[in-house]
């Protein structure tokens, strides 16, 4: 397989493993395109919501009204205190399921807006789809709860909404995986975003200290990442295979245009 700057080309037979190299780190970029755009900020303050309360209540929301220590461990990655509390400001403004079946419309807004006319879309779909039927959700708090919720008929809406989804189910999935490697979400976080320490609540002085054996410790938790979610891309035939990675780049330069 090889992967040009404006070309893909497919082998005869691609492995799980290729087709997780060449989908996910796409998918990863891509499924959270919606989130802080002006028409998702729009939706916010309609429900009296400002940016980050509005990120934080929408992306959550299908967990219900769950206490903001529960919410801050589903999402990982930022100082508990400071999401926690954003959690339940924004929690006393807005129903948490209302918040997001409004945030997942966001996300099928930018599809019908970006995504309407791409050739191939409902094959895309297809594949995205069975991709998420067969994620096993068991111990993956935050897609579990997002799953739950009823996705658009339409293919330009569905296909971001799904991006979306499969997005959460590798993340939740990498949580299981640092735990298992030993790290906490606060030192993954200070090694894959060392310039957004702050956004995420930490104080530089609470920067952990990143060794050799964290690193190695990382790349040992992204294979395992890999292993969790590779059942669920198993599924794919050859044909939705070549389809799911050629159609994530078209999606991805669609979101861009």
């Amino acid at each position: 397989m090889s992967v040009g700057a404006n070309t893909f080309t497919t082998v005869a037979h691609m492995t799980n493993e290729e087709l997780l190299k060449a989908t996910c780190p796409i998918i990863n970029e891509i499924g959270a395109a919606f989130y802080f755009i002006p028409e998702t900020s729009a939706v916010g303050k309609e429900l009296n919501l400002r940016g980050m309360e509005f990120y934080v209540l929408g992306r959550g929301g299908p967990l219900g009204d769950c206490d903001g220590a529960a919410l801050a461990a589903a999402f990982g990655y930022f100082k508990p205190s400071m999401i926690g509390g954003i959690w339940e400001d924004a929690k006393a403004k807005c129903d948490p399921r209302a918040a997001g079946k409004a945030h997942l419309e966001c996300a099928a807004a930018l599809g019908r807006a970006k995504f309407t006319g791409i050739a191939n879309l409902d094959a895309i779909v297809e594949a995205l789809d069975a991709v998420n039927n067969a994620a096993d959700p068991d111990g993956l708090s935050l897609y579990a709860a997002m799953r739950t919720e009823p996705l658009a008929s339409d293919a330009p809406g569905r296909a971001m909404q799904l991006l979306a989804l499969v997005r959460e189910f590798r993340g939740a999935a990498h949580l299981i995986a640092l735990r298992a490697s030993g790290i906490s979400t606060k030192t993954a976080h200070h090694i894959k975003r060392p310039d957004m320490v702050t956004q995420f609540g930490y104080t530089p002085e609470e920067a952990p200290v990143i060794t050799d054996a964290t690193h190695a410790a990382m790349t040992a938790a992204e294979k395992l990442t890999d292993a969790l979610v590779e059942p669920a891309y198993a599924v794919l035939t050859e044909a939705q295979r070549t389809t799911l990675a050629e159609g994530v780049r078209t999606l991805a330069a669609a979101l861009k245009a």
